[in-house]
């Protein structure tokens, strides 16, 4: 082939491979998901979606810079640890990069057993890291009336899942809003439009160095 032609092809086609890598450059960036899989604490019983701490997590990380993210909301009413492996194969399509994993207040106040729910929480971590997705584990507490032994190991059962698994952990989701009654509802259970602003900030502050620790 002649220079000639040559240069000519270099001159047509010189547009095409221009507008490709133009193309390429605004490619928007991937999106981060999150997923919030939790109970009624999650799902925000008896406040508004927009009033729940996964949608306020999701305002408050936009805020900060990451504006490609979504969190979703997996809360379920009533849910236990039991649910937890069926109900994260359902959200894998949507493929999350991290998983907030806020389960077990309800195997507590039912007083099930401790290790049962540790077998269950560990289940579904096994199943997201087969994944690659991070987990932040949402530790939870029971009232002194549960007695000492159940109260005790109940707790400790999310720090030996954290070490166990090497996932970051939440010492307690209810920091701040557990028993304290302007910060719930009637109830004296669920938080209000304050106790989720007070979970929020909960679970940014151990959310945040995940997020960092992958940029």
């Amino acid at each position: 082939m002649s220079y000639c032609k040559i240069s000519k092809l270099m001159f047509l086609f010189a547009p095409l491979l221009f507008g490709t890598f133009l193309f390429c450059d605004q490619l928007p960036a991937q999106e981060l998901k999150i997923l919030a899989l939790g109970d009624s604490l999650t799902e925000g019983f008896g406040v508004e979606k927009e009033e729940a701490y996964p949608y306020l997590l999701e305002q408050a990380l936009m805020e900060k810079g990451y504006t490609q993210i979504r969190v979703i909301n997996a809360g379920i009413s009533g849910s236990t640890s039991a649910s937890a492996v069926s109900r994260l194969k359902w959200y894998l399509r949507a493929k999350p990069k991290i998983m907030i994993l806020a389960l077990g207040a309800n195997d507590g106040l039912r007083g099930l057993s401790v290790e049962n729910m540790k077998k269950n929480l560990g289940s579904v971590i096994e199943l997201a890291q087969s994944k690659n997705i991070r987990i932040l584990l949402a530790g939870m507490q029971m009232p002194l009336n549960y007695g000492k032994s159940y109260t005790d190991s109940f707790k400790n059962a999310y720090f030996e899942l954290a070490e166990q698994y090497n996932t970051g952990i939440i010492p307690f989701l209810l920091k701040d809003v557990g028993a304290v009654p302007e910060h719930n509802l009637e109830d004296g259970i669920h938080p209000n439009q304050e106790g989720h602003r007070i979970l929020t900030r909960n679970v940014m502050e151990h959310l945040l160095p995940i997020l960092e620790s992958d940029n």
